[in-house]
């Protein structure tokens, strides 16, 4: 029998578990996602840390419905960079939220691909984020 893999806004963190480690493993930072309605997970190096997991900007990002770029003062990631983005439904109602610590916030790009034009050019080409 096929496995499939369905998240909607009252999703545990087991189900929630896979989409954050790929995430996890493509980025190689901490993550955090949970849905609208149950906590969530945090995985860090690979592994999930919290099956019980919230936090401040995932629930504002929940009750917004909209990308937050930010740094919290309270919460596991207190005092550094993170981005949250909404997950939505095909209605455009918020499901769930994934977060992931900032660091291209906090790093030069600049001086970190001088030598690689073509991604400075990439870089330079997307919208600047707002920043709170």
């Amino acid at each position: 029998m096929e496995e499939s893999l369905v998240i909607n806004e009252d999703s545990n963190a087991e189900e929630l578990a896979p989409i954050a480690k790929a995430v996890n493993d493509l980025l190689v930072i901490p993550v955090t996602m949970r849905s609208k309605n149950k906590k969530g997970v945090r995985v860090e190096k690979g592994e999930v840390i919290d099956f019980e997991y919230t936090g401040p900007v995932l629930e504002r990002v929940l009750k917004e419905n909209r990308v937050v770029r930010t740094t919290p003062l309270i919460g596991r990631y207190a005092r550094i960079p993170v981005i949250v983005a909404p997950i939505r439904n095909r209605k455009g109602e918020v499901i769930a939220a994934l977060g992931v610590v900032d660091v291209v916030g906090t790093v030069d790009l600049g001086a970190v691909f001088a030598d690689f034009p073509r991604v400075l050019e990439q870089i330079r080409s997307y919208p600047k984020p707002a920043r709170e």
